[in-house]
């Protein structure tokens, strides 16, 4: 709801605070006074295009503030929150400055945000009924959300959709598979080769390692056996040569035989007889190591061809033969999957054959609940303008399914055809129907389209009927009719006032009106005074007691406002706006 709204150098209104609050607020005051420079504001408020010709003369830029209760919002704060702005003890402010050159500026919880986000952020508060907003009404998207929220069909729509999307989701991914089917095959082909050449090479672990260490000492028998042998002889001579072990042994000799004149000698002639075993043991190792050394052709042979193979895999399927592995199990993985694309075409095809089933049961629960609901709609309406000066009006509510001829391939229909029952109907996001108002404004006439059917003043009345029907079903928590009652006057200007009225008992409504009949119902009553200094000319908005009341009533009604008469037909007025029956 909207608590307050603060206008500054907006056409005639120099600077002035609207104080708003539940229930019926009107907006009256005299011709060219500025009355609809409040709708103006909201405008600028809820998003609407700027024009820099609404800037008072000589001020620099125009700005409307509203401070919007957000208690009962969440999705507001939330918004509000992402877009960098605060909420303050349940409210928010929204904002709007227009510049003299046409520049616009918007704020929401005091953040600056794109124009776009406020209209975003706004449009789920205010529903703007007017001349220049009558064209909501006409677009067939608003006719079936109005139809839905009347016959409360959230739930089935909600069934519907969700068939709806697991169904397109269902032929999305079968379209997919079976396009990519020979791709699928050829990359299957591909794969089982190379899985088959590594299988049929089957390289272990580490192995490519293991044989270029082995073809290396393979490769190099004769040199290494040559250089262990004669690293032997020096170490320890089999052939009386001198060696390693011998002139340890005659160094080990001179200091021991000194050892016991020096502690430090003996130390070194215990070092010197470790170097002797440690010489004796490596003599031993590498004597060893020379005796294992054989030339052995044929295996060699062999390592370098299993080289061979495992180098031609890893050209291929890796940078060592572990990669090879992995390699081989992913593509085993990836084959299984690849392979079962025929059987994945028949389990998606069976699911889409289903979900078409359940899609059409769900469409036509809908669409009767639609007709149902249509029915009722229609004649509430009806019954409702029959209030609103327009006794021979009929409104009916057509809900029709979109039929078409049958496909080509009725075991494949292309993804928006469905087939329910024996008709063959497109269905889309709200189902399988088209929701079109007509009226009849008189009897004996063919109901037609609203946007053939009615003139301006007439569709400004089917519009207060329906949010009259709707109320207390729509989220909408704030309506604002704009002069709704041009063209009307005598009782169905009362009975608008009424109607107004029991629209207010559900939600917020702002109307701006010349009419005081209308202006008589309200729960609290707006007067947009003008003033002149005798060359500028400026407005301001001036909330009215009871007395005030009966003074603008009375200029309403007789162009006096301390006519005695008028006065009286004024008093008159409210009396009657108080006691009469709202509802029904």
């Amino acid at each position: 709801m909207i608590e307050e709204i603060r206008i500054s150098s907006l056409g005639v209104i120099d600077s002035s605070t609207l104080e708003l609050g539940p229930g019926l607020t009107v907006i009256t005051g005299e011709t060219g006074a500025g009355k609809t420079m409040v709708v103006t504001a909201l405008g600028l408020l809820l998003g609407g295009r700027a024009d820099s010709g609404a800037v008072r003369a000589g001020a620099k830029q125009a700005r409307v503030e509203g401070l919007v209760a957000a208690g009962a919002l969440p999705e507001l704060v939330a918004g509000i929150e992402e877009a960098g702005g605060e909420a303050e003890d349940d409210g928010v402010v929204l904002a709007r400055n227009v510049s003299a050159e046409g520049r616009s500026r918007a704020f929401a919880g005091g953040a600056a945000v794109p124009v776009a986000t406020l209209a975003e952020l706004a449009e789920p508060l205010v529903a703007v009924h007017g001349q220049s907003d009558q064209h909501r009404l006409l677009k067939a998207q608003t006719q079936r959300h109005a139809l839905d929220r009347f016959g409360a069909l959230e739930d089935l729509l909600a069934a519907y959709g969700d068939v709806r999307d697991r169904l397109v989701a269902t032929e999305r991914e079968l379209a997919e598979v079976a396009a990519t089917a020979r791709e699928r095959a050829r990359e299957a082909d591909l794969l089982r080769f190379g899985v088959d050449e590594v299988a049929a090479v089957a390289p272990q672990p580490g192995e490519d390692a293991e044989l270029a260490a082995e073809e290396a000492r393979l490769g190099h028998a004769d040199t290494l056996r040559g250089a262990a042998e004669q690293a032997r002889e020096a170490l320890s001579s089999e052939h009386g040569s001198p060696d390693a072990l011998g002139a340890v042994a005659a160094a080990r000799g001179l200091l021991d035989g000194v050892r016991d004149h020096d502690p430090e000698a003996a130390e070194l002639t215990d070092r010197v007889a470790e170097v002797s075993y440690l010489l004796s043991d490596v003599a031993a190792d590498v004597a060893s190591y020379a005796s294992r050394i054989d030339t052995d052709p044929a295996r060699l042979a062999a390592v370098s061809e299993r080289r061979a193979a495992l180098i031609a895999l890893t050209r291929k399927y890796g940078d060592t033969v572990d990669e090879v592995l992995a390699w081989a199990e992913q593509s085993a993985t990836r084959l299984l999957d690849l392979d079962s694309t025929d059987d994945r075409i028949k389990e998606l095809t069976a699911d889409a054959e289903s979900l078409r089933g359940q899609l059409a049961e769900a469409g036509l629960r809908l669409s009767e609940a639609r007709a149902e609901a249509a029915a009722r709609l229609g004649a509430a309406v009806s019954d409702e303008l029959t209030l609103l000066a327009m006794p021979h009006a009929e409104v009916t509510i057509r809900v029709a399914r979109r039929t078409t001829e049958a496909p080509a391939d009725t075991a494949r229909p292309p993804g928006d055809l469905l087939r329910v029952g024996e008709e063959w109907v497109r269905f889309g996001r709200s189902g399988l129907d088209d929701v079109e108002f007509l009226l009849a404004a008189n009897t004996g006439s063919e109901p037609r389209p609203l946007h053939k059917g009615a003139s301006g003043g007439e569709l400004s009345r089917v519009m207060l009927a329906v949010e009259v029907c709707l109320a207390g079903t729509s989220p909408v928590p704030t309506f604002v009719f704009d002069e709704v009652d041009s063209g009307v006057g005598g009782a169905a200007a009362v009975e608008i006032g009424r109607r107004l009225a029991t629209l207010a008992e559900q939600a917020q409504v702002l109307v701006v009106t010349h009419l005081p009949q209308v202006a008589a119902f309200a729960d609290r009553h707006v007067l947009v005074e003008k003033s002149s200094d005798g060359s500028v000319t400026s407005s301001g908005l001036v909330t009215l007691d009871d007395t005030g009341r009966e003074r603008e009533l009375s200029r309403m009604l007789a162009g006096l406002a301390e006519s005695d008469t008028a006065l009286a037909h004024a008093r008159e007025l409210l009396d009657l706006a108080r006691n009469a029956p709202r509802g029904g």
